[in-house]
């Protein structure tokens, strides 16, 4: 099921916040309180509790801010070349309390061109993060990769690949880890090699789509929103169940952060 953004605007004020307008402020003697004008916010890149809106991205982290809108008709051709090593080993899964993690051992990596980042761990966002044309989906998946470097003052690259989940058929991938995930926050379940595997779920698109994505130049989505991100979105749509999609949104509640302006940059496809 997709859901469109704009008519379900009140329902996200209410389910990433609680945000309120606060009531109109009554003036007397020609003071106004000023405090009586805030907008309360807690949604998850809200750094305090009086930030303003849903809708408008913020500027603090500056001009390279994940994640975005996707136009799929707004975007040039794109030129990388993306190879993957990938040994599909998670060996751990944890309940963070914000989000739903699975970590994975070493030795799977993801070449782009010449750069060549390590698979790390995998997340995920209810709903999603990033839009399509305007759509948000219940739920979306970041792989994340990064690239190792012996400079510790260095800032972390990362390559991120975003995967949107749609309301549908019950999903063999999240079948294999969601009994896994521990009951209590900050806990962590060690599982067998091969008892969870990536290759259940992109194991089941055709080879011709598997490659289709949207690629732009972003940032974290969560604290401290470093723009050091190689952002690729896959073009195909996943399905889950509603109950899978109900049951990580049980445990990590609504933690998508807001969409941020582009401020002219370009997203490429392919």
């Amino acid at each position: 099921m997709q859901f469109n953004r704009k008519a379900l605007l009140p329902l996200f004020v209410i389910a990433f916040a609680g945000c309120r307008q606060a009531e109109k402020p009554q003036e007397t003697s020609g003071d106004r309180d000023d405090s009586l004008t805030i907008v309360n916010a807690t949604a998850p890149d809200a750094e305090t509790t009086k930030e303003q809106g849903y809708i408008l991205p913020g500027l603090d982290h500056g001009f390279e801010q994940s994640p975005i809108n996707i136009v799929s008709t707004k975007n040039e051709a794109g030129k990388h070349a993306i190879t993957l090593f990938f040994q599909d080993e998670v060996n751990k899964i944890e309940n963070l309390g914000h989000t739903v993690q699975l970590d994975f051992a070493e030795g799977s990596t993801i070449t782009q061109d010449d750069t060549t980042f390590h698979f790390k761990q995998c997340h995920f966002h209810t709903p999603s993060e990033h839009l399509i044309d305007g759509m948000t989906y219940p739920m979306e998946m970041h792989i994340v990769n990064l690239l190792p470097s012996s400079d510790k003052n260095a800032t972390p690259q990362y390559l991120v690949i975003g995967v949107l989940f749609k309301e549908g058929t019950e999903n063999r991938f999240i079948n294999d880890f969601l009994n896994a995930i521990p009951k209590e926050e900050h806990q962590a379940t060690d599982v067998k090699p091969g008892a969870v595997k990536l290759s259940d779920l992109f194991g089941t698109i055709p080879k011709e789509i598997r490659g289709n994505y949207y690629n732009y130049r972003g940032s974290l989505t969560t604290p401290p929103y470093t723009e050091s991100v190689r952002w690729y979105i896959t073009k195909h749509i996943f399905e889950a169940s509603a109950e899978q999609i109900e049951a990580i949104n049980k445990i990590e509640g609504n933690n998508a952060r807001h969409v941020q302006a582009l401020y002219g940059r370009t997203v490429t496809t392919k």
